[in-house]
């Protein structure tokens, strides 16, 4: 093999996943830059390079230096110690600085930094604040680069080493090689099969017990991230036996082992069906169901109310006639503990929530509104014109605990709850936030049972229902000014399994049908529709009216490649960086994936890039024009939304939404996907695929279903049914 030695001067690129990098390195005896080609963990210019390859002639890219090993150190000159330290790989270091630094200590340097950080002080401009980010900044970098090593000696992708630090701290490498089943458990992004080849590499047995648990978790896991709140035991030993390749003896030893260590829940329903729950979701089902029980067996806070005369005062103040079913459900809100109100677009459930806070407020009664995300929270602030917050900002993170600051014991201070957009309340957060209502309290949950379920697990609106221990307010009369919308009578139409109607040639109207059978055609429309022909026919902006909804992430009409095509041709310019596989640039929609609770932000906020600091490593997005700043190393908790998927977009509303529906989305097609689709639009929908995809979606009305055991914990814990 020929041999190259070197100092790196630009990384050309780096693929974090596989360490592939394209790098122009000084040689010695070379005039011009060498490029090389290799694999290694980690690389910033400056650093010294020796390499074991052989010389190529590419046809397009000439003359190069394919390396099969690599190797890399400290650089030793002050020119190649000045680049390393500018390259941004320790924050608070830039060119400035890292002049500065050379200048001061020269070749000591790292010594300085490392082992005398206290004599950063004589350098101008380096204070207190900014030594200490320095030195914990190389300290973290030293460590991460060592778990980088490790993670890249057994062939495993690099990317998520820094999240790997954040959450094992120095000691990430023991805790992986005495359990490497631990960073399936624990870091995102590090799934069973990854965790599996690092467990087979370090030499752990294919039938090991330790496996055998690892998988049977793993299992019951993605059953849950699917919904399911629990499952059978007989079905999931046969999964997870299949999925490891194993013996079922051994799976059931693992089962045995982990419900006696209860890290699992094996429990009977009803039928005598063995069902095998996660601990957290067997307590949240319970509890929630208790802190019900008890919520209904006290007495209403709402004084005695003279219904006729209250309804009439309503009617006069507002200038609507309530419909009977508005009016039964109003004098239910008065006299039930616990109800629920639901419905489909356009049949009153927004004037029913504001009349029944207009009884309260006159009664004096202290009411919260909160709903699961930012957007529903905001626009239930606006049609009630009161203060609306998320549930997670209403129940408080509490740093400290790790939990919220309001519960059991420490309540909220109302009188009256109501819950918005509950159909995405999952099992946990429910039980969650009843059990930080007092029990003098009432509780009014809205929604539409018909919708998607929650993301997370669980199906509680619909339990809830399902019961018949909670006082339940259907509205299904669709009022006269909503049925002159296309979009509210198309979803009413999916509902009931009819295919929706659109208009014919220049017919005006607000739901749209665009014929595209080829995904490539439909893509290119895409484009067209987005940028040219919605905003100059209908005065909608791009960026902050128009949102695709899609009902998968992958493939070519999937929101991963929607979101590339829609930001070079939207916002194609500007400042970027490039992590785990996406291009970040200011100005792109973004949208935070999982709930970041020391950030404030939760998973399905949007909001956009307004700054990208490559010194400080640091990217800052707008929520709301609140200002959220994210390490590059944090960035996998972001993704584009110009496109997103419809289940992303529960509890939102868009001015215009725009559908891509085709057949290479078949198994995501359902009926509740499109109405849920159809619903998030205020003006505009244009459906754009075919029509063989959107007779199969509205044809299939299972929407998948889920094991959850909540309506018969009510039955068991609250004895009466509910009574209207």
């Amino acid at each position: 093999m020929d041999k190259l030695d070197g100092q790196v001067e630009r990384v050309v690129f780096q693929n974090e996943e596989n360490g592939f990098c394209v790098l122009r390195v000084k040689v010695r005896g070379h005039r011009d830059l060498v490029t090389l080609t290799g694999t290694v963990p980690v690389v910033n210019p400056g650093e010294w390079l020796a390499a074991d390859g052989e010389w190529l002639v590419d046809p397009r890219h000439g003359r190069q230096f394919k390396a099969d090993k690599l190797r890399m150190s400290k650089p030793d000159t002050l020119e190649g110690i000045e680049k390393y330290l500018a390259s941004g790989m320790v924050k608070g270091i830039g060119k400035e600085y890292a002049a500065r630094l050379v200048r001061a200590f020269g070749r000591d340097v790292f010594d300085v930094i490392e082992n005398q950080s206290g004599r950063l002080l004589k350098v101008e401009g380096i204070g207190k604040l900014r030594k200490e980010r320095i030195k914990q900044a190389w300290d973290e970098q030293r460590n991460v680069r060592q778990i980088m090593a490790f993670l890249f000696s057994h062939g495993i992708s690099t990317a998520r080493a820094f999240r790997i630090h954040r959450t094992y701290g120095e000691k990430a490498i023991e805790f992986v090689q005495r359990d490497p089943y631990c960073l399936a458990r624990d870091i995102r992004g590090i799934g069973f099969l990854v965790a599996d080849q690092i467990a087979m590499k370090l030499g752990i047995a294919h039938d090991s017990d330790l496996r055998a648990r690892a998988g049977l978790e793993h299992t019951l896991g993605e059953l849950t991230a699917a919904g399911h709140c629990a499952y059978a035991r007989n079905d999931l030993l046969s999964r997870a036996a299949e999925l490891l390749a194993i013996d079922l003896q051994i799976v059931e030893r693992a089962l045995d082992y982990s419900v006696e260590s209860r890290r699992l829940v094996l429990r009977a329903d009803r039928e005598g069906r063995e069902l095998v729950y996660l601990p957290k979701l067997y307590f949240a089902e319970i509890d929630l169901a208790k802190r019900l029980a008890a919520l209904l067996s006290a007495p209403h806070p709402c004084p005695k109310v003279d219904l006729p005369r209250a309804m009439a005062w309503v009617e006069s103040k507002t200038g609507i006639q309530l419909a009977p079913a508005q009016r039964r459900a109003l004098g239910t809100a008065v006299r039930s503990k616990v109800m629920v109100i639901t419905g489909g677009p356009g049949v009153g459930k927004t004037t029913l929530v504001n009349s029944v806070l207009m009884v309260f407020k006159a009664k004096k009664l202290r009411v919260a509104l909160c709903a699961p995300t930012g957007r529903a929270a905001k626009r239930m602030a606006e049609t009630t014109g009161m203060e609306a917050k998320t549930i997670h900002r209403l129940l408080q993170y509490n740093p400290g605990t790790g939990g919220f600051v309001h519960h059991a014991e420490h309540p909220l201070e109302c009188d009256v709850l109501i819950v918005d957009e509950s159909s995405m309340v999952d099992i946990v957060l429910a039980s969650q936030l009843i059990d930080a209502v007092p029990l003098h309290a009432a509780v009014v949950v809205v929604g539409d049972a018909d919708q998607l379920p929650s993301v997370g697990p669980g199906r509680v609106l619909q339990d809830l229902i399902r019961s018949q221990r909670i006082s339940v307010a259907q509205l299904d009369e669709v009022f006269r000014q909503a049925a002159t919308s296309l979009i509210i009578t198309n979803a009413h139409r999916i509902n009931r399994g009819e295919m929706p109607e659109f208009p014919e040639g220049a017919t005006p109207g607000d739901c749209y049908f665009v014929e595209a059978d080829d995904p490539g055609k439909a893509l290119q429309l895409i484009g067209t529709m987005v940028k040219r022909s919605i905003p100059r026919r209908f005065r909608f902006d791009p960026l902050e009216d128009i949102q695709l909804l899609t009902p998968m992430q992958k493939g070519e009409l999937g929101a991963r490649n929607l979101n590339g095509m829609l930001q070079e041709l939207l916002n194609p310019k500007g400042a970027s960086i490039e992590r785990f596989g996406t291009v970040f640039r200011t100005g792109d929609k973004v949208m935070q994936t999982e709930n970041n609770y020391d950030k404030d932000v939760f998973n399905g906020d949007i909001g956009r890039i307004g700054s990208i600091d490559e010194e400080a490593g640091e990217l800052a997005v707008l929520f709301d024009g609140r200002r959220v700043v994210y390490d590059f190393n944090e960035l996998d908790e972001l993704v584009l939304s110009y496109a997103i998927t419809i289940h992303k977009s529960q509890g939102s509303e868009y001015p215009c939404v725009l559908i891509p529906l085709h057949t290479q989305h078949y198994v995501m097609l359902q009926r509740s996907l499109i109405y849920t689709a159809l619903t998030r639009a205020r003006k505009l929908v244009v459906v754009l695929g075919t029509r063989k995809a959107l007779s199969l979606a509205v044809g299939r009305a299972e929407s998948r279903e889920r094991t959850t055991t909540l309506a018969e914990r009510l039955q068991e814990y609250v004895s009466a049914p509910a009574r209207l």
